[in-house]
């Protein structure tokens, strides 16, 4: 979601400095913003000078310590992995000035212990966009234990500035978004796995019975299964419930590298270039 989220700021007239790990990586983020900006522009959401405008502020690096140095706000948006997100974490906290915010845009992941490994917890906050970042209005904005109530204003403040709506919750696995989606997404999984019914029949209850706008296993695609995995198994460990286990079938999926869109293949096919949505063989009747 990273280059979503460099997208908006840059829109907006922030100067954004993209991070990555790879100089491919960065090439094709650059390369994913100038074709949604090109998309805007073909809508009429924005002129052509706002385009150019937002590519010019956006500069790339892989290295976290130039990137970071000078900046006010970082967000990271690695994956959902604990280790990795301490891991950068410390990073940051090394290699930014005094009063930069540290914000994560992790899904699930407690912000408290992500504060933990730094040197000043009340500068760390949770900035959960949601998917496309581009389009989607939603930032939770989550506190951590010690999170002050200047930097949640600010992050509340810079949301709206952004164009988005910002909702202020507390540091609970899952926050709110997906404390309620995983539990749902997980038994549209088991209501599957157990026959109830096959995969389109599933999406289309909830699509046309319940107005959702993409059916559950679409949207676990879309999400990535890997991705509902982890904040399944954070739901399950934080809480310690075994309501939010994970469904065998998932896990299977995940282990065996059907993990959606990214891979291709979920509870759908993905062909490259087709706008047809195909339930993938192996759940074809």
């Amino acid at each position: 979601m990273g280059n979503g989220i460099a997208h908006v700021f840059a829109q907006h007239g922030y100067s954004v400095a993209l991070i990555d790990i790879s100089e491919e990586a960065l090439k094709k983020a650059v390369a994913t913003i100038d074709k949604n900006l090109g998309r805007q522009v073909e809508k009429g959401a924005i002129d052509e000078s706002v385009r150019q405008a937002a590519l010019g502020h956006i500069t790339t690096t892989t290295f976290i310590k130039e990137g970071v140095k000078n900046a006010d706000l970082v967000v990271e948006a690695a994956t959902e992995n604990i280790d990795l997100k301490l891991k950068i974490f410390k990073e940051l906290d090394e290699n930014t000035k005094a009063g930069t915010i540290l914000a994560s845009n992790t899904s699930s992941i407690s912000i408290t212990k992500i504060a933990s490994v730094t040197k000043s917890p009340a500068h760390v906050i949770g900035m959960h966009f949601m998917n496309p970042v581009p389009v989607m209005k939603l930032v939770e904005v989550i506190r951590g234990y010690s999170t002050s109530d200047g930097v949640t204003q600010q992050i509340m403040e810079l949301s709206r500035h952004l164009g988005k709506v910002p909702v202020e919750v507390n540091d609970y696995p899952g926050f709110v978004a997906n404390r309620i989606l995983m539990p749902m997404i997980n038994e549209a999984i088991y209501s599957l796995y157990e026959g109830v019914a096959g995969v389109q029949e599933i999406d289309t209850v909830m699509k046309l019975g319940m107005a959702h706008p993409m059916g559950p296993l679409q949207l676990a695609d879309f999400i990535g299964l890997d991705v509902c995995l982890s904040i399944l198994n954070v739901l399950r460990d934080g809480f310690g419930n075994p309501k939010y286990a994970p469904c065998p079938l998932l896990v299977n999926m995940v282990q065996a590298g059907h993990k959606g869109v990214k891979s291709g293949s979920g509870f759908y096919q993905y062909k490259a270039g087709s706008k047809e949505l195909e339930v993938a063989e192996r759940f074809k009747k």
